[in-house]
């Protein structure tokens, strides 16, 4: 009985600490959930993964998980009141202890992501455990990561990393890089697959094959700056906080491509002005719902 009630007390003790931890996270606009594995790798995109059997791993380096991401605060405490009974239970047979199954964790950026084993690991926390055996499955991955890393600094680093990785392939001394910027993860890549479609279609023409950097300067002076200077001419950037000319353009591309199944010979300009059109009527539309929201709230007093 003394170790049950000890547990009961061990599990309110970490929910309260995950209810404060949830306030100082609102405090300073941060979620307080763990990183979600699948978000994680879908912004990193591993190329492999490869078995590493049973291994002794630093607790604190459990930064996220699998499937129950929602449950744990960003510190592995217990979120959920309906969390009480795995959680005691499992506290109850460390506080006794009774030797448990080790858990299992994908290896990702030099940290570890849950796949079966939430509860323990919450536990182990709580009662200052240092290391837990695990089941080691390695996501290949150059992006290094960190406790506490938001979404938004997540791809951030992907971001600047695909810039690095463009640059030390292609020195692209040729481009004014300055005006060439992307806040979304994938867009580099994105952005050479369009020069060298760029690059094949001026191949048709020709008796001989241009370079890399042959076509990126006309990709830049003929796709790329047309379109950044329709997006100026337009002011489409006000609204759209937060984006760069370099996200319009990779947006404004695939909506030409839509707008072109419906007319095969709409331009590039044309396509920047329709977009601006409809961007328009939208925000007219916002500001009307939310003007009739809050006239219908100072009518009911």
């Amino acid at each position: 009985m003394y170790n049950n009630r000890a547990a009961v007390d061990d599990f309110v003790r970490a929910r309260n600490k995950a209810r404060m931890q949830g306030i100082l996270s609102a405090l300073h606009w941060k979620s307080n959930d763990l990183m979600s594995l699948y978000e994680v790798t879908s912004i990193i995109k591993p190329k492999s993964e490869t078995y590493m059997g049973m291994k002794t791993i630093p607790v604190d380096k459990i930064i996220g998980s699998e499937g129950r991401y929602h449950d744990f605060s960003s510190a592995f405490f217990p979120k959920r009141e309906q969390l009480k009974s795995r959680w005691c239970s499992i506290d109850s047979a460390m506080l006794n202890d009774v030797i448990l199954p080790p858990i299992s964790v994908y290896s990702l950026g030099g940290y570890y992501f849950v796949r079966d084993g939430n509860h323990r690991v919450s536990v182990a926390k709580s009662q200052g455990v240092e290391f837990i055996d695990a089941e080691v499955v390695e996501l290949d991955s150059e992006i290094p990561l960190s406790p506490g890393m938001s979404m938004r600094e997540l791809r951030r680093k992907v971001v600047g990393y695909e810039r690095d990785m463009f640059i030390s392939q292609y020195k692209p001394s040729y481009l004014p890089m300055g005006d060439i910027v992307f806040t979304t993860p994938g867009a580099y890549p994105e952005m050479v697959n369009h020069i060298l479609v760029h690059k094949y279609y001026i191949n048709q023409n020709i008796d001989h094959e241009i370079s890399f950097e042959e076509a990126a300067k006309s990709w830049y002076d003929n796709v790329y700056f047309p379109i950044v200077r329709e997006i100026r001419k337009e002011h489409l950037l006000a609204a759209f906080p937060g984006q760069s000319e370099g996200d319009m353009y990779m947006w404004i591309v695939r909506k030409w491509d839509e707008y072109k199944h419906q007319n095969k010979d709409m331009t590039a300009e044309e396509a920047v002005q329709k977009i601006s059109r409809e961007t328009a009527k939208d925000v007219f539309h916002r500001l009307l719902r939310y003007s009739k929201y809050y006239i219908s709230r100072l009518s009911q007093g």
